[in-house]
């Protein structure tokens, strides 16, 4: 390595002087509302436990009792010996649960990204992704050999654009890619048009569902449900990471043919150890939460409007949505400095929120994350809700 370490050092030295540098704070007790840090007790704002069951006892109980019964690991990708009758009963839950024939699980949904366009699609065919979508599905496109478009965030004439150029160069099959909710804006795609467009150019529409599977919709289906088109939407994917316990593994959803065929060639799924079986008996138990009790996705919901009415009583400058996700912009050129500054501030009077900037998110667009979870207390929003005034406070003054 002559000569590479002073290149890698110099490289970081410029993230560092940017102020790029990810820092990662360490946690010393289970996820949760209320978690330690080495800083001290903390709030956390900032984790994808919507409907807070990472923690949950059910939950806990369910994976602890399988380690017992089922071993801790697998050692063996799936279809040497690596399939417990577990893993098949995980996969038709989700099926029935987002309403699709059958589903296939991936040790993450990154893998389940990764793995599914170059299965379904050739050199003869086009993929057209939504410019916003997440790294996952833009690294799963560029393995696939198709002919790749790319349209603007929820843009419906330019996605119209694109589908016109990628029938124009006669395509066999057209997929169209989307986010069902965009991670750092909680916006939630425009399926029902998306569909409409699709079904007009022939097209199959996919969905990462990953921030919606489990608390959006009536039923916490994901955002198909909440935008009627569970009957539209041909392929989902998603993730057991968040909602659905906050473990790990992610899953594509589809048609027989789909999940049938993604067994006997998707590389993520062939060449990797099986989820982990007490991760399957945990995501079993919070998917079956997540299914029968309506009342955490309400409360969900409570949180969610109390913190954009306080926040906006309180003359913080929000993007407008519907998801528990609620980023608190920061525009401008000193933007990223202050949404930092405000975090770090946060943190230090036991509130735990993450600063976002360029080039995660567009610059002059900094922000504060701030995801709300169902096992928030209405007093634990309020705090919050205070924490950021007081942060911003102490920031302008300084």
């Amino acid at each position: 390595m002559y000569g590479v370490r002073e290149q890698l050092a110099a490289e970081l030295a410029d993230i560092e002087a940017q102020g790029l540098t990810k820092h990662e704070r360490q946690i010393t007790t289970p996820q949760s509302s209320h978690i330690g840090t080495t800083q001290g007790e903390a709030l956390n704002f900032c984790a994808n436990n919507y409907l807070g069951l990472a923690n949950n006892p059910d939950v806990v109980t369910a994976a602890r009792d399988a380690l017992d019964e089922w071993g801790f690991g697998m050692a063996s990708v799936r279809f040497i010996c690596g399939t417990q009758t577990q893993h098949r009963d995980l996969e038709k839950a989700i099926a029935d649960f987002v309403g699709t024939q059958d589903a296939i699980l991936f040790p993450s949904c990154f893998d389940a990204n990764g793995g599914i366009f170059e299965v379904i699609l050739g050199p003869e065919d086009a993929i057209i992704s939504d410019e916003l979508n997440h790294a996952s599905i833009i690294d799963g496109v560029r393995l696939s050999k198709a002919d790749r478009y790319r349209y603007k965030n929820r843009d419906m004439d330019d996605l119209r654009s694109q589908l016109q150029a990628a029938r124009g160069q006669d395509s066999r099959r057209i997929l169209i890619a989307t986010d069902g909710a965009f991670s750092m804006d909680g916006y939630l795609a425009p399926l029902p048009e998306i569909c409409d467009l699709a079904e007009e150019f022939g097209a199959m529409v996919l969905v990462d569902d990953s921030h919606a599977t489990g608390f959006i919709g009536e039923g916490g289906r994901g955002s198909h449900e909440a935008r009627g088109v569970m009957d539209r939407v041909d392929i989902l994917t998603g993730t057991l990471g968040k909602a659905l316990g906050g473990g790990s593994g992610g899953y594509v959803a589809g048609p027989q043919e789909v999940v049938d065929l993604l067994r006997q060639r998707a590389r993520p799924y062939l060449f990797s150890n099986a989820v982990a079986p007490s991760v399957v008996a945990g995501s079993l138990k919070a998917l079956e939460i997540a299914r029968d009790s309506d009342e955490p996705r309400a409360q969900l919901r409570r949180n969610a409007e109390l913190f954009r009415s306080l926040m906006t009583e309180a003359g913080f400058d929000l993007l407008p949505g519907e998801h528990p996700i609620v980023p608190v912009m920061f525009r401008g050129e000193d933007g990223a400095r202050r949404a930092t500054q405000v975090a770090d501030a946060m943190l230090a009077t036991g509130v735990y929120v993450i600063a976002f900037s360029f080039p995660v998110v567009p610059k002059g667009q900094a922000r504060i994350r701030v995801q709300l979870s169902a096992a928030h207390s209405e007093d634990d929003v309020r705090t919050c809700v205070d924490a950021f005034v007081a942060a911003r406070s102490e920031v302008d003054t300084v």
